[in-house]
């Protein structure tokens, strides 16, 4: 017997990283520190290429911005707004100001082309009502590199507003507004940074009493993060790096590597409780929870790799950084942590925290779980249908969910740039945000194209959707026309949405859409958010069964069952369902949103849905996977199926607990921050897990397996041939000698 438990542990690839690493904890731990240090100092040297966000996109948007930057090579349009709610443009002083502002600007070397509403030619550059007006100008070069260069000019524009404070003088524009963004994305970032790590630290010293013990997941979890940073600079030279990719990191590497130290310390720590050297408890908890974070660590990869076919740069871009710092993690764990609690032993529960240390207990078994599973064994229908009940209810506001891609005005208005465009709106409807129908012929000046134009501006006036000015501009080779419409809205809005259908639908085939061997359709920044959407929607249903199914071919090798594998996927799914509803009642039915501090209640981010799927649907995966480990343990030994689950439930509930407040409360601080995006995510995934962690593992998971009892192990004769992912549970290790430290 001894020799098949010995064979049992030696196929068991957690148990043997463990046992290397515990024998050569200098290489291990040295080892991971140095490649961590080396990533991250040649990250930081290569520098991280960003995703363009001038490349043109998918569907028709993405057609017609390629002719226009093929036909203009356009430079970046911007436009400084002056308004005065008093004074009209045509007043000496309203004009001193423009005349100010105008030669501000002037003055940098990267503006060109600038245009003063002064001028008679552009009188369309003051508003309706004489109270505010418009000064344009492009940057000079290549519109991607516009971002770059736009400071000068913002901070000329700012000391115009304090020199001349009785006005309101704000920019917006392609580049300005992209430089806002993305000063946003990293302010919050940081604010997400300084406010996690603190929390996550005295949540960790409440689960384990001692700041040693808290601190090694924490670090591991860091080292992760911060190698995974370095892994991601490099490979954006070959796959550029959306915006989002750094905060996703940040979220994903400590949710993970804080649960997955979590499961791997408290297994070794429960193993010495019972009696067992230093070895053998190291030996135990990477043959049982080391496997466990392998397993989920898989799925987790698993679930981030279908957004590979979105074919979508962003999502790819997330993809890689979110499996690169998941494997990171799990390597962390299953390498350098059981070398560290080799080299620190029983030392790992040094500074202890003497009043946490009365309040808790060492057995890992929570008195409230552990009565609330007893009471779910005893009435598992009832439990069954109560919560599964009030998981569908929650999921039922889910099928109102609407796809709304942030438009300016859903950012905060701290924002100088969005105060900007705001404004801009008001005073100007549709001109921040026009659309551009492209018109592409061997000759745009000919008569009948030009008729068709002059007709299209007639009709598109004519719907009350569109404004003036509409206006016209030629390449220089007079192959293609940019005709631009300001629309009604905000650019994302309904009235938005009405006028480029009936732009796209209407007026363009009515009209130069009619003529022949001409090229025609519609672009701008809403005919790109309806595509990209539009694009994401097409994908969803390829990415979702991706995720379902490898997720189901995984839990099936891992645990050998058709039922448990099966049963995984329908919980899971449940809690995602749940989650996408709260959106719905948080985001577009406005529940809470002076709470949470935002305005905009459109829709949801288009990435968000798929984002919180693929996440979510990896990250439960690791409290199902720990649980199923012990019940599958407990049923190794030989225990009776209704035992062996209120067994895996108890045995679990402190670490599971303590790993889900981690992730609710890392996951809640994004809620806090300043972008929609991150506070649809940080709301979705925050509820995910928390009804993750409680109604479905503490309700549903054990009154579905006490309903099943041994048919939770079933796996047909026809799918005997499934490769065996030995457990390593039933079997305990060998006692061996201490390793030398």
């Amino acid at each position: 017997m001894s020799g098949t438990k010995n064979r049992k542990q030696e196929g068991n690839l957690a148990a043997r990283m463990g046992r290397w690493s515990a024998y050569h904890w200098k290489t291990a731990t040295f080892g991971w520190l140095a490649f961590v240090i080396v990533v991250f100092a040649l990250g930081g040297m290569a520098g991280t290429k960003s995703i363009d966000p001038n490349k043109p996109g998918p569907g028709e948007s993405g057609r017609m911005e390629a002719i226009l930057d093929e036909g203009f090579k356009q430079p970046a349009g911007e436009s400084v707004l002056i308004e005065n709610e008093s004074l009209r443009v045509d007043d000496p002083a309203f004009a001193a100001v423009i005349e100010d502002v105008v030669r501000r600007i002037e003055t940098v070397d990267v503006v060109q082309n600038v245009r003063s509403p002064l001028d008679p030619e552009n009188a369309a550059q003051i508003a309706p009502s004489g109270h505010a007006a418009l000064v344009e100008f492009e940057i000079r070069g290549d519109a991607d590199d516009a971002a770059d260069k736009i400071g000068p000019v913002l901070d000329r524009v700012s000391v115009a507003q304090q020199v001349h404070h009785e006005f309101f003088i704000g920019e917006f524009g392609l580049a300005s507004g992209e430089d806002a963004i993305v000063t946003a994305y990293e302010d919050d970032l940081a604010k997400a940074g300084e406010l996690s790590l603190p929390i996550t630290l005295i949540i960790l010293v409440i689960a384990f009493g001692a700041l040693v013990a808290a601190g090694i997941p924490l670090l591991l979890a860091l080292t992760a993060v911060f190698g995974t940073f370095g892994l991601v600079a490099l490979s954006s030279h070959f796959l550029p790096m959306a915006m989002q990719a750094p905060a996703v990191v940040l979220l994903i590497g400590l949710a993970v590597g804080v649960d997955y130290s979590m499961f791997y310390l408290r297994r070794e720590r429960e193993e010495r409780a019972a009696g067992r050297s230093q070895a053998a408890a190291v030996e135990a908890a990477a043959a049982t929870s080391g496997r466990s974070v392998l397993v989920s660590g898989l799925v987790v990869m698993t679930s981030m790799a279908g957004m590979f076919l979105t074919g979508n740069e962003i999502f790819a871009s997330i993809a890689v950084a979110t499996i690169a710092v998941v494997a990171m993690a799990v390597l962390g764990s299953l390498t350098v942590l059981p070398a560290l609690l080799c080299r620190f032993g029983d030392g790992v529960d040094r500074l202890r925290v003497p009043l946490i240390r009365r309040l808790r207990r060492d057995d890992g078994k929570g008195r409230v779980w552990g009565a609330i599973v007893d009471r779910v064994m005893r009435r598992p229908v009832l439990s069954a249908a109560v919560s599964g009940g009030a998981l569908v209810a929650l999921a039922i506001p889910a099928f109102q969910l609407h796809l709304a891609t942030p438009s300016p005005d859903t950012y905060p208005r701290s924002i100088p740039a969005v105060e900007a465009y705001v404004r801009m709106q008001e005073a100007f409807p549709g001109s921040a945000l026009p659309a551009n129908v492209v018109v592409q012929a061997s000759d745009v000046n000919a008569p009948a194209v030009q008729a068709s134009i002059q007709e299209l501006e007639e009709r598109a006036l004519a719907s009350g959707r569109m404004h003036e000015p509409i206006t016209v501009e030629v390449n220089a080779n007079g192959t293609v026309a940019n005709i631009t419409v300001p629309m009604a809205g905000d650019g994302e809005d309904a009235a938005s949405r009405a006028a480029l259908a009936t732009l796209r639908d209407d007026i363009v085939p009515a009209t130069v859409g009619a003529l022949p061997d001409v090229e025609t359709g519609v672009t701008g920044l809403t005919a790109q958010w309806v595509d990209s959407t539009d694009a994401i929607k097409s994908k969803l249903p390829l990415v979702f069964a991706f995720v379902l199914l490898l997720a189901f071919v995984v839990m099936l090798v891992a645990f050998r069952s058709l039922v448990i594998a099966a049963k995984a996927i329908l919980l899971n799914l449940l809690s995602v369902a749940a989650a996408y509803g709260v959106l719905v009642l948080v985001f577009q039915h406005g529940i809470g949103k002076d709470f949470l501090g935002f305005t905009s209640t459109e829709g949801i981010d288009p990435a968000i849905p798929l984002l919180l799927f693929v996440i979510l649907f990896g990250l439960s995966m690791d409290y199902h996977v720990f649980i199923l480990s012990r019940i599958r343990e407990a049923v190794g030994r030989g225990v009776r199926s209704d035992e062996a689950v209120a067994y895996g439930i108890r045995s679990t509930a402190g670490v599971v607990t303590s790993a889900a407040i981690v992730m609710v409360f890392v996951f809640a601080i994004f809620a806090t921050l300043s972008m929609l995006f991150f506070k649809q995510f940080g709301v979705g995934l925050a509820v995910a897990v928390l009804l993750d962690a409680t109604i479905v593992r503490a309700v549903l998971l054990p009154a579905s397996m006490k309903l099943l009892g041994d048919w939770n192990w079933y796996l047909p004769s026809w799918l005997e041939w499934l490769p065996r992912f030995d457990l390593g549970e039933g079997e305990r290790p060998p006692e061996t000698a201490p390793v030398s430290t």
